[in-house]
């Protein structure tokens, strides 16, 4: 199929410096025991890594949670073409997949979230007021448990990500920018893993990130091209150009693309209807996904696509709700075109 996928490969060649030097800089008040992010494990690349979200219909946070049998065979599909999965909270079945890893000795590693929501109540002009007492201990369980999670399963968990879109100006659940920080250096003083937070690129590209980053030991990025205007033929232009801004802003933390995707559905209204310009759809999916990987692994960009699978419980209740449709795999867990080929050889870049 090379002529259909001719016109994105040449708009996706070019190349920038991706990871920058893991050696932390004087200038830079970054923590003094900064800790090398592992790319490579027995000489394979394992910067190409997947989202995993393991809720399937009926199922959701504040609903029914997979059993051990459904989440074993995820994490079966999953090992057949990543060696890093992403997980975005530590409380729930995150335990079981890292017990079920070492139980059936599968070939996985798990950069654990801990879940931070909004705990102070947002004053009308945008200010911080009073802390919310429960979200705040949820918060606190999250990151104790990532924490523990860390420590009981070592071969296993890859790093921890406290906070996810907790400091971009547009999130639903942002949090006090010391608030975090806490928490960052919390989940440091209990762990001997790489800690970060994941945000927007609308924030790590601007001066106001660099208090986190330095409490940070990677820089973990989002950029969607679909979100922001882009069509599928200026997607990896767009990319490299957010990339090429976060970098200059923080030219010493190695990088991250820890969210990057493209829908195969969306809805006709709503924010998506007219933010996404990109047409969605398999083909389109299955175009972009080769296309990105193949640039990514070819730099030494690591990245969590986004996402395995689909999750029916985001979202609106309308099914072609874009929230739905980013999985490489529909919700059950039947391969979408991206994943119908045999798995990409030679993990060892």
């Amino acid at each position: 199929m090379p002529d259909r996928f001719s016109a994105v490969q040449a708009i996706a060649a070019g190349s920038i410096l991706l990871v920058p030097s893991l050696a932390a800089s004087p200038a830079l008040a970054q923590p003094a025991d900064q800790r090398p992010l592992v790319t490579h494990i027995d000489g394979n690349w394992i910067g190409e890594a997947i989202s995993y979200g393991p809720f399937r219909d009926g199922q959701g946070p504040d609903g029914a949670s997979p059993s051990d049998a459904e989440l074993l065979e995820d994490l079966q599909i999953l090992a057949e073409r990543w060696r890093l999965i992403r997980m975005y909270g530590s409380v729930g079945s995150t335990e079981a997949v890292c017990r079920l890893i070492v139980e059936h000795e599968l070939p996985l590693q798990v950069m654990v979230g801990a879940w931070i929501d909004a705990e102070f109540v947002r004053n009308d002009n945008g200010s911080f007021g009073d802390q919310i007492p429960e979200v705040a201990a949820a918060n606190r369980a999250e990151v104790e448990t990532a924490i523990r999670l860390a420590n009981l399963f070592p071969t296993v968990v890859h790093s921890i990500n406290v906070g996810n879109e907790s400091q971009v100006f547009w999130s639903w659940h942002r949090s006090p920018r010391e608030t975090l920080i806490g928490y960052l250096r919390q989940a440091r003083e209990g762990t001997t893993v790489p800690i970060t937070t994941c945000d927007d690129y609308n924030f790590w590209n601007r001066p106001e990130s660099q208090a986190v980053a330095d409490e940070v030991d990677f820089i973990g990025w989002h950029a969607y091209p679909m979100w922001n205007g882009q069509t599928l033929a200026d997607s990896m232009s767009w990319i490299r150009e957010k990339l090429a801004e976060v970098h200059q802003m923080h030219p010493d933390h190695p990088i991250v693309h820890a969210e990057v995707g493209w829908a195969t559905r969306k809805h006709t209204e709503g924010e998506q209807a007219t933010l996404v310009v990109g047409e969605p759809g398999e083909k389109q999916q299955e175009l972009f996904y080769r296309t990105y990987t193949a640039w990514a692994n070819e730099n030494g960009l690591p990245h969590f696509y986004f996402s395995a699978f689909d999750e029916n419980w985001k979202g609106g209740p309308h099914p072609d709700e874009i929230e739905k449709h980013w999985g490489l795999y529909r919700a059950d867990r039947t391969p979408k075109l991206a994943v119908q080929r045999t798995p990409a050889e030679g993990r060892g870049r």
